[in-house]
């Protein structure tokens, strides 16, 4: 074979290999956001998908474009429910041709997605389900998790929680989020113990009988006591300090929450936790952007998952920029893992064995201001990704 023979295939091969670069440039890049628009965590769907729209804003400095192909959202409500979910994002992949996909707000709806994502072999970006289970035993190599997960909500927690002569009884929903954060929780405590537990429905809005079992287990105990609860939705489970625990010399504690629930934490002031976000707390350019542009459409605070939503935006625009646009799930999968991306809370890096996001979380005290309806967090510590040692749970 001749020279001029060589070149000419060389060429061929060249162009081959460029060809899905080449069909891929200037068409759209389509993202599926699956989340609870309405249902018991509907207020945390509407801040993700605020903070997700924001997010693309910033990291594309407006122009919704990354190497020239355009960002395109398609929102999708799964009420919280699992079913829903899992339908929703097998629909987004094969109808709606979503190259990768967000969601979403239950952890018992993200966990029936995760296998939606490999069959497909597409990207899910989960943010801001919780549960330990979705980069742990149910886990696969197309998740990755902006949202911080239960092993980082209990450690940090565990920083305020864990001293000597503490007894204290765990108060969650019964659910994935509930069972999952306690579970780590408790591997969490080196000090303290566990004297009781109470998981209760979801739903649950009445919890005088919880209460009271609450207070039959700290019968016979010494020193300190502390209910620690971890709840999600509209219902206020503080409610139960007003059930006996408070006269009986019990504290309640808790990790951090939205704005609206953190109303319930004003009756608390000391009291200390670990928060995911809050708005008045990191000191970096990108949380000064965002708190100051969602002053300007929305008239208030950005809240708690206002900033998770935005980290799965500059996650996934970050990864984006490094392929060229290129939405390959191989290359975006090699180009994510150990990633670094900026967020309202810093620099998040996704771990290389799990794909979660390890990040910095905020240790607090309440502090009561009249100038805010809620219990302020004012900060005591950050705890940085080093200060954790969060487990790797998926055996990869």
């Amino acid at each position: 074979m001749n020279r001029r023979s060589l070149v000419a295939i060389a060429a061929l091969s060249a162009l081959a290999a460029s060809a899905p670069a080449l069909a891929q440039s200037g068409k759209d890049i389509r993202i599926a956001h699956i989340y609870s628009n309405t249902g018991p965590l509907e207020a945390y769907g509407k801040q993700t998908a605020i903070g997700f729209n924001l997010g693309l804003e910033y990291a594309t400095e407006g122009t919704m474009m990354v190497n020239g192909r355009k960002l395109v959202v398609l929102e999708k409500d799964d009420q919280g429910k699992p079913d829903v979910a899992k339908s929703l994002l097998s629909a987004a992949y094969s109808d709606d041709k979503a190259d990768l996909a967000v969601g979403t707000s239950s952890s018992g709806a993200a966990l029936a997605m995760l296998p939606v994502a490999e069959e497909y072999k597409k990207l899910l970006v989960v943010e801001p389900a919780v549960a330990d289970s979705i980069t742990g035993d149910k886990w696969n190599k197309y998740i990755f998790r902006t949202a911080r997960n239960s092993s980082q909500d209990a450690i940090s927690n565990a920083v305020a929680q864990d001293k000597d002569g503490t007894s204290i009884v765990l108060l969650a929903q019964d659910n994935a989020f509930g069972r999952d954060g306690m579970t780590a929780f408790k591997e969490s405590l080196k000090k303290a113990k566990v004297v009781g537990e109470e998981y209760l429905p979801p739903a649950t809005t009445d919890f005088t009988a919880a209460a009271q079992r609450i207070l039959d287990k700290f019968k016979g105990q010494s020193g300190r006591k502390v209910v620690y609860i971890v709840w999600a939705g509209a219902a206020n489970p503080f409610k139960v300090s007003d059930l006996g625990l408070k006269s009986g010399g019990i504290e309640i504690a808790g990790g951090g929450n939205i704005l609206p629930a953190l109303v319930n934490y004003k009756p608390f002031p000391g009291m200390e936790g670990s928060i995911y976000y809050y708005f008045g707390i990191p000191k970096n350019p990108v949380n000064e952007w965002l708190v100051s542009n969602h002053y300007k459409k929305y008239k208030a605070p950005p809240d708690f998952f206002t900033a998770g939503g935005f980290a799965a935006a500059t996650a996934i625009v970050t990864a984006l920029k490094k392929t060229g646009g290129d939405t390959s799930t191989n290359k975006l999968i090699s180009t994510m893992e150990g990633m670094s991306f900026e967020t309202p809370k810093g620099k998040m890096t996704f771990r290389k064995e799990d794909h979660q996001a390890m990040q910095s979380m905020y240790h607090f005290k309440i502090k009561v201001d009249p100038a805010f309806a809620w219990g302020v967090p004012e900060l005591v510590h950050e705890i940085k990704p080093e200060e954790m040692n969060i487990p790797i749970r998926n055996k990869r």
